[in-house]
Formats: C-alpha cells, structure tokens, sequence
C-alpha cells in the first residue's frame, strides 16, 4: 500500500519564515492528489519534505506504515519528476532512464525490459538513442517521467512537471500524464501553481496558502463550495467576482446592497444570513452565473443590475465581458452570440442561486 500521510508537518526557514505550519494531509492509496496555490504558498516546500529532500521541523510523514522523518530519499522508494527534466546532457534518453537502475545493480536484461516498457507507454521507443539537447521540450519531459517509472516506485512525485512547456504542449502532457495515472494505478503527489492542472488532473484537490493547508477536497467540490475566500478566487478562470456591500432587510426578504446594486438573496439563504443583517459581507459570484438580460426568457426584476461594458473579449466560443457598476469591476463569461456595445450601459442578470457570501473580518464562507 502506498498511502502517504502528513501529520502536524511544519517546516521554518533561516529568518524565521515559515513555509509550512502545521500540514495534516492524507493521500490514499492509487489516488492522484494535487498541491495547488500561488508562489511562495509552501507546496513544492512540502513536496520536498514527502521526497526526503527538505528535513521537517515538526511532525510526522508516512509512507505506507513506516515513519519515513529519518529516511534518507534514496531508501524512501519514491520517485520524482522536476520542473527542469534534470536530465544528463552527456547521455542517450535511455541512458538516462536507466541510470537509477544501474545504481541499484539491475541486470541488464531487467534494465532493457524496463526501460523498453516504459517507452512504449510513453511513445518514446525511437526516441531511446538520442540525448536531451535533441529532444523537444515535451520529448524531455516523457524521458524524465520514463526515468521515474521504469523506478516502479510506491510514490510519483511531480514538481511543477509542465511550467517550462508551452500552452499547446502543457495541454497535450497533461492528458497523457492523466492517462498514465489511469494506467498505472499508482500514487502520485503533484505540485502546480495552474489551477486549470488542478481541477482537470486531480482525484482531490489540497489549495495552499502562506504555507497553511486551505481545503483538500474534489476538484468540483472545492469549485462549488470553497471554504474561505481564498479558495474561491483562487479556483477558476477568470477568477471569482468580488464585492463589498451590506445585507439589508425589507419586507421580511434579504437583500445586498452595495450602494450602486440591490440584489435579493434566494430563501435558501436567509437563514445563514439572517445574523448578518445590517452588517457589511464579502458577496461573490462567477463570471458563468452572469447574463445578458437580452438572453433571458424571465429574470426577477430584484436580480437585474445596471452596468456599464468597458471591455469586451470575444475568446471564440464564448465572451468576456468587463462590467463596472460605478463601485465595483466584475467580469461575465457570456455566450459568443453575446455583442454588447462598449461604453454603453447594459442590464445583466444575477443567478442568486449560487453566489456565495463571506464573512468580511475572517473572509470564511458563510454560505
């Protein structure tokens, strides 16, 4: 079993700063677990920490059963896939893919089988006699993950694998390393900074920040119901909307109100809410759950906000629109049949169903 767990993992570097504080994380057994968050948020710190490759300052780290804070990386049968390839200049693709095997005194048929398979599975089998400087940036990357599967190691640890490849290519290794996954079936930690990488690769999600675990839960779990702020401006693209305003009430129903906007909250709501009452809240929405009024068969008359469009950006099949409303910017994501004028004023549609609301001092999520 290769289940990997972190208990109380902390980790402070020269100067007081602390990169990691406190992490509690579990990774089952065949599950593909992704550490997302912005530079500096601690995840490759803790990565490095799982591999053996950073000492811990506090805590515990599992591999399996074993305590693993006092193995060395060599003995803790891990295997990891760097941002830069780290591959040698001087040697073949399959030299390259063999040396970790060499050093462990396989046999060369062992060695030949191993690496042969690992090639085929990647698509790399006449790539095998040709060195790095050779090779594609992508064709690097397949003999660098090569070199880590031909290990057959409990773990897979990626570190940020794509970032030096380009947007067309990034897309291409993420479905295969996905793939590889699937047929693998093996455990593999992965450390992005590109939230797109998160949802569309990863079994759970685990969002960091500041060195602080935010959430760990499924890619459309962590979408829907983010746990603080953070969270939700930091899952999705564009980003969440975000305005400052006061929950009012009149006529027994709930309102935001931020000044320029009034809006009415669905009765869902109302009792999370209702505490807040005369209090000033975070409001968040996603650019999908605006509208153009013009496509909208019925809307409540308390959902339509007057804007004004200051950009549009047509993206093929779909638009971005950029709205301001006098006190806040916000952007829409619209259909491609969407043409609003620029400059001019428009009414959209708020889906009320499914903002979210934010505690203003504590930015934790309210509903």
């Amino acid at each position: 079993m290769a289940q990997v767990s972190l208990r109380d993992v902390s980790k402070t570097f020269p100067g007081e700063v602390k990169a990691v504080e406190r992490v509690n994380l579990g990774v089952e057994n065949k599950e593909f677990m992704v550490l997302v968050g912005p530079s500096g948020c601690g995840k490759s710190t803790t990565l490095r920490m799982i591999a053996g490759l950073e000492e811990i300052d506090e805590g515990s780290i599992y591999i399996g059963d074993k305590l693993v804070n006092d193995v060395p990386a060599k003995d803790r049968d891990i295997a990891m896939v760097f941002q830069n390839y780290a591959l040698y200049p001087h040697m073949t693709a399959f030299e390259n893919m063999a040396f970790g095997l060499r050093l462990r005194r396989y046999s060369k048929r062992e060695i030949l089988q191993r690496v042969n398979e690992a090639a085929d599975i990647l698509g790399i089998r006449q790539l095998l006699d040709r060195r790095p400087k050779e090779l594609s940036g992508g064709e690097r990357q397949r003999v660098a993950v090569g070199r880590a599967i031909v290990r057959k190691p409990l773990v897979f640890l990626f570190d940020e694998p794509l970032s030096n490849l380009d947007a067309k290519l990034r897309v291409q290794m993420r479905t295969e390393i996905h793939k590889l996954h699937i047929r693998l079936q093996t455990t593999i930690v992965y450390v992005t900074h590109d939230q797109v990488e998160a949802m569309t690769m990863g079994d759970r999600i685990a969002v960091m920040n500041k060195g602080v675990l935010q959430q760990v839960a499924d890619p459309i779990t962590i979408y829907d119901h983010p746990k603080n702020k953070f969270v939700a401006g930091f899952i999705g693209s564009p980003p969440m909307n975000f305005m400052q305003g006061t929950i009012i009430k009149k006529d027994n129903r709930l309102y935001f109100d931020e000044a320029k906007i009034k809006v009415k909250l669905v009765e869902d709501m109302h009792k999370q809410m209702l505490p807040y009452s005369g209090k000033e809240v975070i409001f968040g929405i996603r650019c999908e759950d605006i509208y153009d009024k013009l496509f909208v068969s019925e809307a409540p008359p308390e959902n339509i906000v007057r804007v004004n469009c200051e950009v549009f950006e047509p993206m093929g099949s779909e638009v971005y629109l950029y709205l301001n409303t006098g006190r806040h910017t916000f952007i829409a994501r619209v259909g491609a049949h969407n043409r609003p004028a620029v400059n001019q004023d428009m009414d959209v549609v708020f889906d009320m169903s499914k903002v979210h609301f934010f505690n203003k001092d504590t930015e934790e999520t309210i509903v």
